[in-house]
């Protein structure tokens, strides 16, 4: 039961870090200006494109796309700061995101 615990405990480690090194990857790479988790900003919440994409089964390579190059709404292009520069670091965001 002891080691069970363990397990259990370590996970949580985990997953409580992984949230916030991915709120510090939002913050390092500039997603903060535009967006929130819950606060609506310049662009959409990071809960409501979580919302909008949980049906899409390629979700996160979506979001790595518009990480990298910007998306589109009905007016258009939307500019994104440059991609990431770390390896990774778009993915990482989207998995984040996806979890909101």
């Amino acid at each position: 039961m002891k080691a069970l615990s363990a397990v259990v405990l370590a996970a949580a480690v985990l997953m409580s870090g992984s949230a916030l090194a991915s709120a510090d990857l939002a913050k390092k790479n500039g997603c903060v200006a535009c967006h929130d988790a819950a606060v609506k900003k310049i662009g959409p919440t990071w809960k409501d494109i979580a919302a909008k994409n949980k049906a899409d089964k390629d979700a996160e390579k979506t979001l790595v796309a518009a990480i990298a190059k910007g998306g589109k709404d009905k007016y258009g292009k939307i500019p994104m700061p440059p991609q990431p520069k770390a390896a990774g670091d778009a993915a990482a965001l989207a998995k984040w995101i996806m979890t909101h």
